[in-house]
């Protein structure tokens, strides 16, 4: 990813909260430019990790060297893209991006892909934007519920974000919970490619057992923002100098952080939580529909 993603900070911490903030600018290439067209195209590469169930993407891949082919997979790639949608105002590329930074800069496996769930590429499903989990040495299971926001403003972004997280982190478990429908999801179509681990993995789920209680819940969130120092009338850019003015920058965004954490009374919960400033929302979500071939 640091082809695409220069790391500006990493796990800072905020005070009085367990969360951790991460912030990531667009790299620069040796001409001076920014190029967010590579970073869509490199998403758009990784779909099929992203929207297809680990266990269809193995059986398609043993097809494919029983028969020394790449056609399996490569069906399952136009199948990935039709999950998507083609509407202007898609938050898709941002819940892409926050899978991407979650699975290969945090270690943090993806365990239940909405896109799995969608029954209308037009229609965007109702539940987390996406869920992963990782074990402690203690067999604590951590479930990261995933929520991202990609606006113009990052305050904005932010507050929304934290304001939808919220209701999966801080509501007591019960049938009416808003995670409630993802949790009966886990018990069902988790994935984790292994059948055993698997199995293993949804008696986490399963409230007649008492791994049931050795579930803690964290949140992993992406808040991506127009930002006003990346180069402007094809001026040149300067890694350095875009760095430098992030970190100024990211102040701003620490206070905003702290100030919705505090409202949302998510104080106590482990939360990962990425800064994406880029030079356009909208023209972020633009390079990703034009990534995946999808006409708006």
């Amino acid at each position: 990813m640091d082809v695409h993603l220069q790391l500006v900070e990493s796990d800072v911490s905020l005070e009085g909260c367990a969360a951790r903030l991460h912030c990531h600018c667009l790299t620069v290439d040796g001409n001076g430019r920014v190029k967010p067209e590579r970073l869509a195209e490199f998403m758009r590469n990784a779909i099929v990790d992203y929207a297809i169930p680990k266990s269809r993407l193995d059986e398609a891949r043993a097809r494919d060297a029983k028969y020394n082919s790449a056609s399996a997979v490569t069906a399952l790639h136009h199948e990935a893209i039709g999950t998507f949608t083609d509407l202007s105002n898609t938050g898709e590329g941002g819940e892409m991006l926050l899978y991407l930074l979650a699975e290969r800069f945090l270690k943090v496996p993806q365990v239940l892909s909405k896109m799995d769930l969608k029954t209308d590429s037009r229609m965007h499903y109702h539940g987390a934007d996406g869920v992963y989990a990782s074990v402690n040495d203690n067999g604590l299971l951590k479930l990261f519920w995933g929520e991202s926001k990609v606006y113009a403003d990052p305050t904005d972004a932010i507050r929304d974000c934290l304001a939808s997280l919220a209701p999966f982190l801080v509501e007591v478990d019960h049938e009416g919970a808003d995670r409630n429908r993802d949790l009966v999801l886990l018990s069902d179509k988790a994935d984790l490619s292994d059948p055993k681990l698997t199995a293993s993995f949804k008696k986490y789920f399963d409230r007649t057992s008492p791994l049931s209680n050795r579930v803690e819940y964290c949140g992993i969130a992406l808040v991506a923002f127009d930002a006003g120092f990346y180069p402007q009338d094809n001026s040149k850019a300067v890694a350095d100098e875009i760095s430098s003015a992030a970190k100024i920058e990211m102040q701003k965004w620490i206070k905003n952080v702290k100030n919705r954490i505090s409202t949302e009374k998510l104080e106590g919960f482990d939360i990962q939580l990425f800064c994406v400033p880029i030079p356009s929302a909208d023209g972020f979500r633009e390079e990703f529909l034009k990534a995946l071939g999808i006409n708006q």
